[in-house]
């Protein structure tokens, strides 16, 4: 990574994350040993060495709508597509043709505020325009910090077995209205999403917990119409908790609602013997997550508290990451 851009490292003995300032100080990737142990994060090797085309060059390229430089943890933006989406400029078609991810999250570099062993901080400034022509002035805060293992072990409410090797991070994101114009509900909303790209194995198993109860009353336990319905080879739904395969060798994507999420998600390797746990807050209001499918929609603020993703085919990236 360091042959091709800017790499902050945070360590804490033996643990550590790789951050990249260039590439919207995301955690490219982490390791319990960083002398040699693994590495977690889905690494795009190939387009990293390329680096960044120019317009010129992106002409008929996947570059033209997102550079797929992969990373453990990034900040992203929402709503995706609908009428307030910021995929699609206004006029646009759903489809990904038109669908280009803004620059802000994409090309931008975010600028480092302060830094030390344990935490770096960022900052950045841009303007998006969304489907329906609402205009944001938006400013970024970022926040990447290094947890000990006495943290992870007060966050997740248990003990670690002192022989368990342990690499964990917290990350802050904050996004202010730095325009004159009040955002309103009624023009669109912007969203902060959070996105996770994780190395996947034959062996890879996403468990995502929910809460248990009638639909009547909290809606439907998944949503897998993303792609079209996942296949039950990959995806097993209890009355409480669903299991999804992560492979990496078929398309598909499911998601958790407000009323079901339970602030927690996990994945277990079970050739590596990787447990991955991701924890994340939830606010309040009811329907207040944005709605990203490719359409006009009915309830734009009626969105997935969190999704999961496993990927397919190399074109098959090319169409979603």
């Amino acid at each position: 990574m360091k042959e091709h851009t800017n790499i902050v490292m945070l360590s804490n003995g033996d643990a550590a994350v790789a951050i990249a300032p260039e590439y919207q100080g995301r955690v490219m990737t982490s390791s319990f040993d960083q002398h040699s142990g693994p590495s977690f994060g889905w690494i795009n090797r190939p387009v990293i060495a390329n680096g960044f085309l120019t317009a010129e060059e992106q002409k008929g390229k996947l570059e033209d709508h997102i550079y797929i430089f992969g990373g453990e943890e990034r900040f992203w933006f929402g709503p995706e597509g609908g009428q307030f989406g910021l995929f699609f400029k206004p006029g646009d078609k759903f489809e990904f043709s038109d669908w280009k991810t803004p620059a802000v999250i994409d090309t931008e570099a975010f600028s480092i505020v302060t830094k030390n062993e344990q935490s770096v901080k960022f900052a950045h400034e841009a303007t998006l325009v969304n489907y329906s022509g609402t205009e944001f002035d938006v400013g970024i805060e970022r926040t990447v910090e290094l947890l000990s293992k006495g943290k992870v072990s007060e966050s997740l409410g248990i003990n670690l077995d002192d022989s368990l090797k342990v690499v964990a991070y917290k990350t802050d994101n904050r996004v202010t209205n730095r325009g004159q114009n009040t955002w309103t509900a009624e023009t669109g909303l912007v969203s902060i999403w959070i996105l996770g790209m994780y190395n996947p194995s034959p062996e890879t198993t996403v468990v995502i917990p929910f809460e248990s109860g009638p639909e009547s009353k909290y809606g439907a336990k998944v949503n897998d119409a993303y792609f079209g319905k996942v296949p039950a080879d990959y995806l097993k739904v209890t009355d409480s908790e669903l299991f999804f395969k992560g492979d990496g060798t078929k398309r598909g994507k499911i998601g958790i609602s407000d009323k079901r999420s339970k602030g927690i998600a996990g994945s277990y390797d079970a050739a590596g013997q990787v447990l991955n746990i991701v924890t994340y807050n939830q606010q309040a209001a009811p329907n207040g997550y944005v709605n990203s499918m490719w359409e006009l929609q009915d309830q734009p603020y009626a969105g997935d508290v969190i999704n999961s993703y496993n990927d397919g085919s190399p074109e098959v990236l090319a169409l979603r990451h």
